[in-house]
């Protein structure tokens, strides 16, 4: 067991449990921070998080930072934000069940040592694979669903509400809706 994320990321930093590690630039493991109670699960690393060995830096990052900062959040004073994979698998295609699968231990590590209050999966890969495995994005969208006890939510990926710009009124509610939930739970003033 780990005692902090700096020890979780140095034994990350290693892996070589799939066939990812073989193209990647770097281990994409996590940013934000580490007393965060929200914690955002996107899929998968693209091409400028595996550059620069953190998530959502590329333009779904920079909108996601854009909308979470108008909800009153920010990957430096309040939210952790990690992905399924830690490498970028090729051309940018989903993550495969079995690199989900190995990529597992460190997000549960990631999940264990920060202990968060809400987990928001972002895009229907994360959603899929943390709370419900037929869940639907475009319809459960913003709903939060108790497991344990912690709070989840699944939201659009920022990279789909790029490519329907239509979305992003229901994305930013749901974000307003975790603000409201935060403040509720006493994580947000």
């Amino acid at each position: 067991m780990y005692e902090n994320l700096d020890e979780l990321r140095q034994e990350a930093l290693q892996c070589k449990n799939c066939g990812l590690h073989a193209g990647r630039h770097n281990v994409v493991f996590g940013t934000g921070r580490p007393d965060a109670k929200i914690m955002l699960i996107g899929e998968g690393p693209g091409e400028n998080e595996d550059l620069q060995g953190e998530p959502f830096v590329g333009r779904s990052g920079q909108l996601m930072d854009k909308m979470l900062e108008y909800a009153g959040f920010s990957r430096k004073t309040n939210v952790y934000i990690a992905n399924m994979v830690k490498c970028r698998p090729p051309q940018n295609r989903d993550p495969a069940p079995d690199e989900i699968t190995a990529c597992l231990p460190w997000l549960r590590g990631q999940v264990s040592i920060l202990r968060p209050a809400i987990i928001v999966c972002v895009g229907r890969i994360a959603a899929t694979s943390l709370i419900q495995k037929d869940f639907k994005v475009t319809k459960q969208h913003g709903q939060f669903i108790q497991r344990g006890s912690t709070l989840m939510m699944g939201t659009f990926h920022p990279a789909a509400l790029l490519r329907n710009p239509a979305s992003k009124p229901a994305a930013m509610e749901d974000l307003l809706a975790l603000a409201a939930k935060a403040r509720e739970l006493g994580i947000l003033p």
